[in-house]
């Protein structure tokens, strides 16, 4: 297993107005986005290709939105998980980039996967 693109702890999970978890992770590895509760219990996860994330509007810059599978989850995103005494964006950014270059590589390498195929 390859190591995780991206991992956050201490994420509050949502789903419109229902919290899924106050404290659970978000991982992105081996082209796959995993929501999970504090005990590792999965909520949801899909192909990264397969996921949309955003930053809602109004809102503020600890919270991101994940579309997946047809649901869309609210992520509050703390702080505590950036490298300790280094400034750095927000975690919600981190999160929206990580999607975007992870689905970024994940096309690439299919890209890359299929170019020498005769149709």
């Amino acid at each position: 297993m390859a190591e995780p693109e991206f991992t956050a702890t201490g994420v509050r999970i949502a789903r419109r107005l229902r919290s899924l978890t106050r404290a659970g992770r978000v991982r992105i590895s081996d082209g796959r986005l995993e929501l999970l509760t504090s005990y590792g219990s999965e909520i949801d996860s899909a192909p990264i290709r397969a996921v949309r994330a955003s930053r809602p509007w109004l809102a503020p810059e600890d919270r991101a939105l994940a579309d997946l599978n047809g649901h869309r989850y609210v992520l509050t995103l703390g702080t505590g998980d950036a490298v300790p005494g280094e400034p750095g964006p927000p975690a919600a950014h981190r999160f929206i980039e990580a999607v975007r270059r992870a689905a970024g590589a994940a096309g690439a390498a299919g890209a890359a996967g299929t170019a020498g195929r005769d149709g």
